[in-house]
């Protein structure tokens, strides 16, 4: 029953939008060629066919999010904080009238291994070798589960050259839980759960496809991870979300990608871990599309 609460663009988020290459795509250029550089965003994204593990219906999510990324002489940091408000249909209490609410934050840092030897690591089309490290966390209240998530993750990633950015890597994890739900078999769980150690596939990508316009989102494939709180095998997850982004502001006089819109779509199988068998086949996977507005300053 394993629960484990989402972002949209968390776990997520992984290295989703990692921060080097999201600020190549945001920042002006002769920002991001100086020493340092940052972006920083407010974003509002709303769906109405999110789903939960063991739950048969479609819920409605309203998203908020303050995002920064920034870059020093050795690398990059990324940082986001989604909070999330369901409709009812993700109740926060039994025969509550109010939906659950969440709170959910990444951070990644990349250290960029060619400037730590003081040589750029360049062969084929490979652009840049780093060491991603970083953590996720939550807190959601929610009739079944209420998820206090806790994950550490670190491994290699690669940046591609092509036009904006892409970037993939192999990252280990070690997640744990500490779920506190009222009702069996979440209830019968005591104290803090960590499941096993296991591996994560990330890519992110941001490719400009016409004056304006870009191609940005995320790839995790994740492993399974051993047997869940109350003894369920997991299976192996895949969350894709990707957007379609046009920047509007500049149309009105805004400076290059202060105000932007666009959709943006996520589909997500096996969702934390949970597989059909386990849930009836009820919310392990989402198929949401959504719209998307986001600021930066």
């Amino acid at each position: 029953m394993t629960r484990r609460v989402h972002a949209g663009a968390s776990v997520a988020c992984s290295a989703a939008l990692a921060a080097a290459g999201f600020g190549a795509v945001l920042v002006p250029e002769r920002e991001a060629r100086a020493a340092d550089w940052s972006d920083t965003a407010v974003s509002w994204r709303y769906g109405t066919r999110f789903r939960e593990p063991f739950n048969p219906a479609d819920i409605k999510k309203h998203i908020v999010a303050l995002t920064h990324s920034s870059g020093y002489r050795y690398g990059t940091n990324y940082f986001n904080l989604d909070l999330l408000a369901s409709d009812r249909n993700d109740p926060s209490s039994l025969n509550g009238r109010d939906g659950a609410q969440e709170a959910y934050v990444v951070y990644r840092h990349t250290l960029d291994i060619g400037a730590l030897r003081g040589e750029p690591i360049r062969f084929g089309k490979v652009k840049g070798v780093g060491l991603v490290l970083g953590f996720d966390w939550n807190t959601k209240n929610d009739v079944g589960y209420n998820s206090r998530k806790r994950m550490l993750v670190a491994g290699p990633t690669l940046l591609w050259d092509v036009p904006g950015f892409l970037s993939t890597g192999v990252l280990m994890v070690r997640e744990s839980n500490a779920p506190s739900g009222a009702f069996p078999p979440i209830a019968d769980v005591n104290g803090r759960y960590t499941y096993d150690n296991h591996a994560m596939f990330s890519a992110s990508w941001g490719i400009p496809v016409a004056e304006g316009w870009s191609f940005e989102g995320y790839l995790n494939t994740i492993a399974a991870k051993g047997t869940d709180e109350v003894g369920n095998g997991t299976g192996a997850e895949t969350n894709l979300d990707m957007q379609l982004m046009v920047d509007v502001g500049a149309r009105f006089g805004q400076p290059k990608n202060r105000f932007r819109i666009g959709v943006e779509y996520q589909f997500w199988n096996n969702k934390f871990g949970n597989r059909a068998s386990t849930t009836g086949n009820r919310g392990q996977r989402a198929s949401t599309p959504m719209i998307r507005a986001e600021y930066h300053f």
